[in-house]
């Protein structure tokens, strides 16, 4: 084993230098991750553009700039091998998947705590007058309360009754609860699992558009001052409470008002896209 020589001195260290090294080797690392987040960056924009232009020619052919300006949103996809089956007030065993071809608004509402749907029920009602010579438009509302399968077929037909709610254009339609609220909140993109809070029902009323070919779609609402347009949930108890804060919309209308006007936007350009064979 060597011994260290007599006359060997340990390396003195400049901490100046040592300093400045350690500046220009954290500057480094700083611009290397900063070069390979924007290239990740650009990587994924490029790839999401290219996504959602392959989606948009699949679903509607090649599309010019103007012919997408405020296209609706596309959300989900309702696959028929995750769609709904309900009983409907006639009796009748039927799929939402049998709607394909036709622009579907549904909603949610419960029999015992009807409030959180006043709102968008009231506006399905002005859908159903204003479309009612439409056969390409169908509403559809579900009720979310356990009803127990002896008095489904009844308290479905007598609520469609009270409710005004009428076939053919009108579904109103159950099923057991834990598959119904599982599809609401995995299939139809709920907020809110429908559940019982203190006794009461908490569910979202929003009202959401199916398209004829199957997808959720929302409203679009370009930015004056640019930037990505902002994706609108039909939610008009949320309309409401912006109404309260005193939120301007811009135009005449209140945020329930401007809701309604951009959901039958939607629904007309929605009407006007093509279905095709899934």
């Amino acid at each position: 084993m060597s011994l260290p020589t007599p006359f060997s001195e340990p390396a003195i260290r400049d901490p100046k230098k040592l300093r400045n090294t350690a500046l220009v080797l954290f500057a480094i690392m700083l611009l290397g991750g900063w070069l390979v987040l924007k290239r990740y960056a650009n990587s994924q924009a490029e790839t999401a553009r290219k996504a959602y232009a392959s989606f948009s020619n699949e679903a509607h052919g090649s599309l010019t700039d103007s012919d997408t300006e405020n296209r609706p949103a596309y959300i989900y996809r309702i696959t028929k091998e995750r769609d709904l089956r309900m009983l409907r007030q006639d009796g009748a065993q039927v799929n939402l998947a049998d709607l394909r071809g036709k622009v579907v608004a549904i909603n949610v509402f419960s029999l015992r705590d009807p409030q959180a749907a006043e709102r968008s029920f009231a506006v399905m009602k002005r859908l159903a007058e204003k479309r009612a010579t439409d056969p390409n438009f169908i509403l559809v509302s579900l009720i979310i309360d356990p009803i127990p399968s002896e008095k489904l077929i009844t308290t479905l037909a007598d609520t469609s009754i009270t409710r005004a709610i009428k076939l053919p254009q009108w579904w109103l339609g159950s099923n057991e609860p834990k598959t119904l609220h599982k599809f609401i909140k995995n299939e139809l993109k709920a907020n809110t699992y429908p559940n019982e809070i203190s006794g009461k029902w908490d569910y979202d009323a929003s009202i959401v558009l199916i398209d004829k070919n199957g997808h959720i779609r929302r409203g679009v609402v370009p930015q004056k001052r640019g930037g990505p347009p902002f994706i609108a949930t039909f939610d008009f108890d949320q309309a409401a409470k912006w109404d309260e804060k005193g939120v301007k919309t811009g135009t005449d209308r209140n945020n329930v008002d401007e809701l309604e006007v951009l959901l039958n936007h939607t629904i007309d350009k929605l009407l006007a896209e093509p279905a095709r064979d899934s």
